[in-house]
């Protein structure tokens, strides 16, 4: 199921026979293309991760394919361009266009596999859409002795087993994306790819789209669908999906398959649905907000994620492990907490769970200090909510020296970054509770310079 589909466009009959048998000898899905109409035909019906085009045929060169293709944009695979006539400024001119490499004729079986091997990977890592630091940390099982832990783990591992789509529930920042990409990478899905559709990011009017697809004027563009093909495909709270598109989801789902936006044949399907909220979907479905046969389909096997407060046994080992995490990979300077600030942080809330647990753990490093993290220093993080309302208040007659514009738009840009925290990122939350059309949001959200990635991207 995770096995990479390539498109092999090249005019030589031998040539393109002898690299479709090579590349299933290797376990990869091939289709071949003898020509320019051939290739768009194959790439319309499915979109392939990974083209290998050959620069000279008889209908259209491969460059102006190349040029074609990376005119469309969205969901591009990679190109491997393949020339016995190739030269310098040629293969210059190609990877300037966008291909991933340039590969002379005769061809080396041994380096097309490589190069391939190589470009699958990267279009991978880059579809995922996790920085190159971020790739270096592997995806890690969820955290704790605790029994509930342990239950999570055990239950996450039997699902992973299957095919069936889940829904994982949870409070904001409890952990339910690390517990979706772990499931992912216990399954037989898990050498494909993890896309995920960050629900309340994409607007109405262009959820189809990102989701879907379009064909325009014979141009194709891939949706998350098709990108995740093979693989997973992961929806950060779902339940910010308007009713339109949940019922195309639905279809898709009951089908595997669907037709692009402005298309008009099916495009099939294999991928596996994850699904996430910190809302109660069956009270969205009683309210008429969420589809039920969507819900049913979505929640073959629910997973709930606990709240910090639940397993706060887990804190040391959590603390070690951010700790850890901060200082490999963002170099910061090592501190451990003592045993005070460790019994203190047991003793908390923790309202945010653990993304607010790594923010605290990540503050106190950046700020420095003695290498032991004592209670006094921790103490007045845990109060932050009461410390920033006293700190608006006196903030306030600060204000009233500003022209009117300026002291506007800050405190609008602190109003929306605090509710943006309060809903754990999610901007259709905060659209409901600002009283604010979510298109206006966005826009609102981009002119203040709010990064809503930042803020609620730890975890769904």
């Amino acid at each position: 199921m995770s096995t990479a589909h390539i498109l092999v466009v090249d005019d030589e009959p031998d040539i393109r026979n002898l690299v479709q048998e090579i590349l299933i000898d290797e376990g990869y899905d091939v289709t071949v293309a003898e020509n320019a109409a051939a290739a768009r035909a194959a790439r319309r019906a499915r979109r392939p991760d990974l083209i290998l085009l050959d620069i000279w045929m008889p209908d259209v060169d491969g460059i102006t394919l190349l040029k074609e293709w990376q005119a469309e944009g969205t969901g591009n695979a990679p190109v491997i361009m393949m020339s016995g006539h190739g030269t310098v400024e040629t293969a210059v001119e190609a990877t300037r266009l966008g291909a991933y490499d340039f590969i002379e004729k005769p061809l080396s079986l041994a380096k097309l596999l490589l190069t391939a091997e190589r470009a699958l990977e990267a279009d991978k890592l880059q579809r995922e859409n996790v920085d190159m630091r971020e790739h270096l940390r592997p995806v890690i099982e969820p955290l704790g002795k605790s029994v509930c832990m342990q239950q999570l783990r055990e239950q996450i591992e039997r699902v992973a087993e299957h095919d069936a789509g889940v829904l994982i529930t949870g409070e904001p920042g409890s952990g339910k994306h690390q517990a979706a990409l772990y499931l992912h990478s216990k399954s037989n899905r898990g050498k494909g790819s993890f896309i995920e559709v960050g629900v309340a990011s994409i607007t109405d009017e262009h959820s189809a789209v990102e989701l879907f697809g379009s064909e325009r004027n014979g141009k194709i563009s891939y949706g998350r669908l098709e990108q995740a093909n093979g693989g997973t495909l992961f929806f950060d709270d779902i339940a910010d999906m308007d009713l339109a598109t949940q019922g195309r989801l639905v279809s898709a789902l009951d089908t595997g398959s669907f037709v692009r936006v402005g298309g008009s044949e099916a495009v099939k399907i294999d991928v596996r649905v994850i699904a996430a909220s910190h809302h109660d979907l069956q009270q969205k479905v009683a309210a008429g907000e969420f589809r039920d046969d969507l819900y049913y389909q979505l929640s073959v096997v629910p997973v709930r994620i606990p709240a910090l407060r639940e397993h706060s046994e887990d804190i040391p080992e959590l603390l070690n492990h951010f700790v850890d995490l901060f200082v490999t990979h963002d170099h910061l300077p090592y501190r451990s907490f003592s045993v005070a600030a460790q019994n203190r942080l047991r003793n908390y809330g923790w309202p945010g769970n653990i993304r607010e647990l790594q923010n605290m753990v990540q503050r106190v490093l950046i700020n420095g200090g003695s290498s032991s993290v004592e209670l006094d220093e921790i103490e007045p993080m845990l109060n932050e909510d009461r410390l920033r309302s006293q700190s608006s208040m006196q903030g306030v007659p600060q204000v009233f020296d500003l022209p009117l514009r300026e002291a506007r738009e800050q405190f609008e840009k602190a109003y929306l970054e605090h509710r943006l925290q309060e809903a754990g990122g999610s901007v259709g939350k905060v659209a409901k509770l600002a009283g604010i059309e979510r298109t206006h949001l966005y826009r609102k959200l981009r002119a203040l310079g709010i990064d809503t990635k930042k803020i609620g991207s730890t975890d769904g």
